[in-house]
């Protein structure tokens, strides 16, 4: 079976040492990716570790197809214990990084301790340099690429780097590369900035062999470069009208159903701003969207559909460039833009400002840096909504995706059962519901289903693959890519979730974390059906018979 090749690199920044450790069993089992960082992670972090101590611990991986030069892989995954949601939670980013992760001759960067200084740390083929940058406290991430660029001549597609809201522990602060893609939800941003770690730059010629086969992965990059989807032109925004009308995009802080302005922040919207195209390492699909609005001066790169709901819709605002600008305010803060919208928005239901746009940049910086009510709206909705006086929209401590879960009942259904929370990326319910291949209505009989989309989610960041690469690395394509049968995929998929889930209950996540702010039909019964189909005790627990340990201890 392919997988990614290289040593697991164990960099502890508190004691500056650096560890090549092999990990050749637990790819050969596990791929790359999601897969691996989760095994990894499961047994590395001790699972009664504080997210913000130096137990806590982070891993950048790679898959074996960031080897290739096909469309929908220049992507990575990060893994860690999150101070958001107090279980583990895997993201991914797209960009330029993947290719000089790899070129550094490592499958998996491990994250550890804790320093006394904020660091740069400097990866390479011939080693790693330890660089203490008291010059960069504060610093946005635009200006940490350039330090990095001045001072060591790489770009910022080599780097990942936090903002101030890293720096002070923002529970949704993200990790940034390529200055605006996000390694977005659950807060892994504050877990480097309590390690004080403000930037990790990586670079060499030393990718070790991996040989993808050719069919498909040519026919995969023609066929991006031939489409005439509208994601090419519009990205996510593209839905935005047609979610509004036909279902729901929650607005003023999940009041209302449906925006009057939608047309204002949708696709056509965005397009207009668009003056080039942009898109992720070695992809011909091109679906980014660097947008420049010529009266204010502002240029950003999106904003997408979910940024286009959380600082659009759910604050009442309806002009794009105002999205815009606060789309660029969060990369630049290194903020995850769901989260910090809707934080902000349920901030100005409790204040009456819909629609005020000013205030709420205002707010966002203000949380970046952690200053008046910004130090409140730092610590996420679940932790200040008693104090602002709202309802808790969040699942797990994670502010909800744009897919509404109130009209979309198998994606409300994942929802309360994600392992991360309110993350639309968890499972693709969604994506049947809004095409009809699933009735939106109901969630009984939809159990079996989800444990598949979750198992493909699971694989899909393990690979690593795009998902919006569904339609061209079909399941037939993914056989042959990884030399293997569809189901031996999912079940390293599901050994995935498994491991999430097994490490959420170690730290007291059961039944009573699985469920909805708000009510939808047979929600109980459908959860029992969930765990029936994954295995799990009536508590939502995984029996510790079912979980086998792939991965090396830590020292």
């Amino acid at each position: 079976m392919l997988h990614a090749e290289g040593p697991l690199l164990t960099v502890d920044v508190g004691d500056r040492t650096a560890t090549e450790t092999t990990i050749d069993e637990t790819l050969e089992t596990a791929v790359g990716g999601r897969a691996v960082a989760t095994a990894l992670a499961h047994e590395r972090i001790p699972f009664d570790a504080d997210p913000f101590g130096p137990e806590n611990r982070a891993y950048l991986a790679a898959g074996p197809l960031q080897q290739s030069s096909m469309s929908f892989t220049g992507r990575m995954n990060m893994t860690g214990l999150s101070p958001l949601t107090d279980g583990l939670v895997s993201t991914n980013a797209g960009g330029y990084l993947s290719r000089n992760f790899v070129g550094t001759g490592i499958s998996v960067l491990e994250l550890a301790g804790e320093s006394d200084e904020l660091l740069a740390v400097h990866v390479t083929d011939q080693g790693v340099e330890f660089e203490e940058v008291p010059e960069l406290e504060g610093a946005t991430v635009p200006e940490t690429s350039d330090y990095a660029a001045e001072h060591h001549d790489l770009g910022p597609d080599n780097c990942i780097a936090i903002g101030p809201a890293g720096e002070n522990r923002v529970r949704f602060a993200s990790v940034m590369t390529f200055d605006s893609r996000a390694f977005g939800r659950g807060g892994l941003g504050a877990v480097l900035g309590s390690k004080n770690v403000k930037c990790v730059t990586f670079q060499g010629d030393s990718a070790p062999p991996v040989e993808i086969p050719d069919p498909p992965e040519m026919d995969v990059h023609r066929e991006a470069a031939q489409s005439d989807d509208r994601m090419r032109r519009q990205g996510t925004t593209g839905g935005t009208e047609f979610i509004n009308d036909n279902f729901s995009l929650p607005t003023r802080y999940f009041r209302e159903y449906e925006f009057e302005d939608a047309d204002g922040i949708g696709g056509n919207a965005v397009e207009e701003k668009k003056y080039k195209k942009g898109a992720c390492s070695a992809c011909a699909y091109a679906c980014k969207l660097p947008t420049r609005d010529e009266e204010s001066g502002v240029e950003t790169e999106g904003p997408e559909f979910e940024t286009v709901y959380a600082f659009g819709s759910s604050q009442g605002v309806g002009d794009i460039v105002d999205v815009m600008k606060a789309n660029e305010l969060c990369d630049s803060l290194g903020m995850d833009t769901i989260s910090a919208g809707v934080t902000v928005a349920a901030y100005l239901d409790s204040v009456d400002e819909f629609g005020n746009a000013e205030l709420a940049r205002e707010v966002t910086e203000q949380i970046a840096f952690r200053e008046g009510i910004g130090d409140t709206l730092a610590d996420g909705v679940d932790r200040c909504h008693d104090e602002l006086g709202v309802d808790n929209y969040t699942v797990k401590g994670m502010e909800f995706a744009a897919h509404d879960g109130r009209v979309l009942h198998g994606q409300g259904l994942s929802y309360a059962l994600a392992n991360r929370g309110a993350d639309h990326m968890y499972a693709g319910m969604l994506s049947l519901e809004y095409s009809g291949e699933l009735d939106p209505d109901g969630t009984l009989g939809k159990a079996e289903r989800l444990v598949q989309e979750e198992n493909a989610s699971a694989f899909r960041d393990t690979g690593i693959v795009c998902a919006f690469g569904s339609d061209y690395v079909t399941d037939e394509r993914l056989e042959t890519l990884f030399d293997a049968d569809y189901e031996t995929l999912m079940e390293i998929g599901a050994r995935t979730v498994r491991l999430e889930r097994h490490f959420n209950n170690q730290r007291g996540f059961d039944r009573s974390d699985d469920g909805l702010p708000y009510e939808i039909p047979d929600l109980g019964a459908a959860i029992e059906e969930y765990y029936e189909a994954r295995g799990l005790t009536d508590d939502g627990v995984v029996p510790d018979a079912a979980v086998e340990s792939i991965a090396p201890s830590a020292d």
